[in-house]
């Protein structure tokens, strides 16, 4: 029997605490941690993803965040790739390596090991999907493959028009996975108020400390309109405001605060598909996540 590397994972919805005890237990355990989140990836993307500051992270090492250009298109693919380099190479040091973050595809792209299908591009099948809109596409992948994107890939017309290539060109989505980690996965979620009490507050803190401003200034710099509505949430409702289609600050907040509450409980329902151990993060979720984790490493869980 193989024995596969062991690997922890800290998933869960946005603003419950992920980040934090991520680097509480890579600390306390040796480890470094490996960032699963699909916006993180890019530099200068920092207040609108929720990225982690340098001065937080203790010393503790973050791989894949900063990666990219913002712009630059990315796929679960090439993520899993990229992951499974830096996991791998924090193995070959003898230290533990921390998975954490809250892009389901990301995430499980990983942890189940998912086998993603090389079609060749179809152009007669691209112009004939290129007619639907983004909302049919989406309806499209979900009734073919079960599969639920998150708020960014779900509006991420080019990654839609791709799948839906895929499927309907027989290559299946995700279908096959060869597992190249022993998982141990801990999620990291409040009661439903409480979280929404949560999201208010990192809202606000972000809005205070220029989040239009980041938003502002990517498009200065060049980044398209396009990619930043694609990347959905902040940087959409961000840029509505600067387009002003939202002609308040305070109508910006209150659509913005929303929008991530329902994506908060769209990640909520993704979550609790998977084999996770809750944690009860109003409690002593660092003691508990601890005796899960010692009890991972000497072979009783």
């Amino acid at each position: 029997m193989v024995v596969l590397p062991k690997l922890v994972v800290i998933l869960g919805p946005t603003a419950c605490g992920k980040s934090g005890l991520g680097v509480e237990l890579a600390a306390r355990y040796g480890g470094e941690i490996v960032s699963a989140d699909s916006r993180q990836v890019y530099r200068g993307m920092d207040l609108g993803t929720g990225k982690i500051k340098p001065e937080e992270r203790c010393g503790v090492p973050h791989h894949m965040l900063d990666i990219l250009e913002p712009g630059t298109p990315y796929s679960a693919a090439r993520y899993q790739q990229d992951a499974y380099g830096a996991i791998d190479s924090i193995l070959a040091r003898g230290r533990l390596p921390f998975l954490v973050g809250g892009s389901g595809l990301y995430l499980r792209a990983v942890t189940k090991g998912f086998v993603f299908p090389d079609i060749a591009p179809d152009s007669a099948l691209r112009a004939a999907l290129s007619g639907q809109s983004t909302e049919a596409l989406y309806a499209l992948v979900y009734r073919q493959t079960g599969q639920e994107l998150n708020g960014s890939e779900r509006h991420n017309r080019q990654r839609l028009l791709r799948i839906a290539e895929k499927v309907l060109g027989g290559g299946g989505q995700e279908a096959e996975y060869h597992p190249r980690y022993d998982p141990l996965l801990l999620g990291v979620a409040y009661p439903r108020e409480e979280m929404y009490r949560r999201i208010e507050i990192r809202l606000a803190d972000r809005l205070a400390s220029g989040m239009i401003e980041e938003v502002a200034e990517l498009r200065l710099a060049g980044v398209p309109d396009a990619f930043l509505e694609a990347m959905g949430l902040e940087y959409r409702y961000i840029l509505h405001y600067l387009t002003g289609q939202i002609t308040t600050k305070e109508a910006l907040a209150e659509a913005l605060g929303q929008a991530i509450r329902h994506f908060a409980k769209r990640q909520v329902s993704w979550f609790r598909k998977d084999d996770a151990l809750w944690l009860h993060m109003a409690e002593n979720p660092l003691e508990e996540a601890c005796g899960a984790i010692d009890r991972f490493l000497s072979g009783g869980e």
